[in-house]
């Protein structure tokens, strides 16, 4: 239990260490920022008394897939083997609880307390999840200095985020409660979190290759007459299905080839690591598209440039107009990334790894491991 008369403090009366663990990624970023943002100020004006020293850590604990009980038994060896008073563990884990995602989760005695950080959406979050953290330990002293006997008289919570978030009781044991969302609109914020989490825009930067070879078949679509009649031919119909083609060969292209869909090791974390499958073709589906978009108005430029009306006239048998340049430019973009499927599958794994939501490399394991 949390024991502040423990380690006396000479200006503010005895000091609390609260450890404030983050995975990997943005949820440590998240951890520094609020520290650095005063969390330890505000814990002692929220809970008098005692003066709060909040200590950061990274480390993701365990291997996921993993479930809540798991992360519990790992923070609170870090938290004895630390010395803390109390440990809060900022994860990117998608929890739930009866199909419902677990936005916070505290064990009182084992004075740990877990914040999943995508249940919180992808927008505003920041100030969400601090004001979750207060609450949760606000939740736990109140436990500690009410008795065990008395904790259906502590007055329950005010909603930790904009969600419309439930308290159960999952274990009458220890006084484990969790939060939770609602099952629907719940995990489309939690996967929008995930998304988010994996800032898929980072990805279209770093296929140096796909993009190499998607410029290749482009400049060669350009100048090439038979490219010309296509494009006047087709209709919006295949010309969009070329696109979305397109799109869909290179997203599966780097998938497939970078090793990034993840197997379920076990029946009972099959809705995770379905959620890590979902989360990162949607981070890839976004990192193609923006780069689908960068390529097409290059191509776009490029057809106003090197697309002469004159020459253009006489291959097609009408003068140009400003739709047949956007729907040359549309089709000899849709070309270019199927090219650039070609080069995608030339990337390393480790230019498209950080698609992956959760990234389960030796290095990687080592490297939480010393941290920790």
């Amino acid at each position: 239990m949390v024991s502040p008369t423990d380690r006396p403090h000479a200006d503010h009366g005895p000091e609390i260490v609260l450890g404030l663990v983050g995975a990997p990624g943005v949820a440590f970023s998240l951890a520094g920022d609020l520290a650095d943002a005063g969390l330890g100020e505000e814990l002692a004006r929220r809970l008098p008394g005692a003066k709060w020293r909040v200590e950061v850590v990274e480390g993701r604990l365990v291997q996921p897939p993993a479930h809540d009980a798991s992360i519990v038994d790992a923070a609170r060896r870090l938290l004895l083997g630390s010395g803390w008073d109390v440990v809060v563990c900022l994860t990117d884990l998608p929890l739930h609880i009866h199909r419902r995602p677990v936005v916070a989760h505290a064990n009182p005695v084992q004075n740990v307390a877990i914040v999943s950080v995508p249940a919180f959406g992808a927008l505003g979050a920041r100030q969400r999840i601090r004001e979750a953290i207060v609450r949760l330990l606000e939740r736990l002293i109140g436990s500690h200095e009410r008795g065990p006997d008395a904790r259906g008289a502590v007055a329950a919570p005010r909603r930790l985020s904009m969600q419309r978030v439930r308290e159960l009781g999952t274990d009458t044991a220890d006084g484990a409660f969790a939060f939770t969302a609602r099952v629907l609109t719940g995990n489309l914020v939690l996967l929008g979190g995930m998304v988010a989490a994996n800032q898929p825009w980072r990805l279209s930067l770093r296929l140096s290759r796909a993009l190499t070879g998607a410029v290749a078949v482009g400049v060669f679509g350009l100048v090439y007459s038979d490219v010309w009649r296509l494009s006047d031919a087709f209709g919006w119909q295949r010309l969009a299905g070329t696109a979305l083609l397109s799109v869909g060969a290179t997203a599966a292209t780097l998938i497939v080839g970078a090793g990034l869909w993840e197997r379920t090791v076990a029946p009972g974390v099959r809705k995770q690591v379905l959620l890590f499958n979902i989360a990162t073709v949607v981070t890839v589906v976004i990192g193609v598209m923006a780069l689908y978009s960068a390529l097409y108005l290059l191509a776009l430029v490029a057809a106003f440039w090197f697309v002469v009306p004159q020459v253009f006239r006489s291959v097609v048998g009408h003068p140009a107009s400003l739709r047949d340049y956007f729907e040359l430019a549309w089709l000899t973009c849709s070309l270019a990334m199927i090219g650039g499927a070609l080069g995608a599958a030339l990337e390393t794994d480790d230019a498209v790894r950080d698609a992956a939501y959760v990234q389960r490399s030796d290095a990687q394991t080592e490297e939480g491991e010393e941290t920790l």
